[in-house]
């Protein structure tokens, strides 16, 4: 069997920054059991299936997302990267794309300048329910002081300065903290201070098989509700802080956050199974 793959570079002005995703488009769902195998050969955070929605035509289509070690409910940057095969290999006639999922509907459009705009649910911070414990478990664990800690699709610590942001050391101390608690991620943040962002983040999630994921749309669909509110703005500019690094355009939209984003391409090719 061979099967076509793009490798391409979200959130990204050229490759090698922003966040690697392969992307596999298939005539038919491959045995879950392959997709994962494949996956974990592609060793990325994520890489992309998506299959034609029967009855729908053109630029509809079934997606899933599977990291090297599990199939995830949602993944941002996998879906921004498949929009941009559809809409520049599959189907460039199209401007517009519609993915079912097992988090809903998503879409991705062509935007201006070279950007390409995805629209995710949006999930609203809690405070979180063990907020105690899990601030001191995670300081230590981090090694950085987290002012607050909330709950929303993953937990979400809020830190002082983007300079806590940047030097938090991740290892598997934080792995094991956070299994501890039941939970495979987190995400920390901070204002943007005199960066030129409005707020900064990592994500780390561990739980599924990644250390530091470089940039994270699931992340933000938290975390651009929260800094919407906190700020007072819904249309923001944010940038995860990985060694990569990517900026994402945001905008809150009640049930839904718009990303907009860059994706540069890496490589295509063929994978035989």
């Amino acid at each position: 069997m061979e099967l076509k793959l793009w490798q391409v570079d979200a959130f990204a002005d050229k490759a090698f920054e922003g966040n690697p995703a392969a992307v596999v488009p298939l005539t038919q769902w491959l045995d879950d059991a392959l997709m994962q195998e494949i996956a974990a050969e592609n060793n990325l955070s994520e890489t992309a299936f998506f299959v034609p929605s029967p009855g729908k035509g053109a630029g509809h289509y079934d997606l899933r997302w599977f990291t090297p070690t599990v199939e995830v409910p949602l993944c941002g940057h996998a879906t921004l990267a498949s929009g941009f095969v559809v809409l520049t290999h599959l189907h460039p006639q199209l401007s517009r794309v519609e993915f079912s999922t097992k988090s809903g509907t998503l879409t991705v459009e062509k935007a201006a300048d070279g950007y390409f705009a995805m629209a995710l649910p949006a999930y609203r911070a809690e405070p979180h329910p063990e907020a105690e414990d899990f601030l001191e478990a995670l300081e230590e664990a981090l090694s950085a002081t987290p002012l607050e800690v909330f709950k929303a699709n993953y937990p979400l610590a809020v830190f002082a300065s983007v300079d806590e942001i940047v030097e938090a050391d991740s290892d598997g101390v934080l792995a094991d903290m956070l299994e501890e608690f039941d939970e495979t991620g987190i995400i920390i943040t901070a204002a943007g201070e005199d960066t030129g962002f409005d707020f900064v983040s990592r994500f780390f999630v561990p739980g599924k098989g990644i250390a530091e994921d470089p940039v994270t749309g699931a992340a933000h669909a938290a975390l651009i509700p929260f800094w919407a509110k906190r700020l007072g703005k819904a249309k923001l500019t944010a940038r995860q802080m990985s060694t990569r690094g990517g900026t994402l355009i945001c905008e809150e939209q009640g049930e839904r956050v718009l990303i907009k984003g860059k994706v540069a391409p890496y490589l295509e090719g063929t994978i035989r199974v």
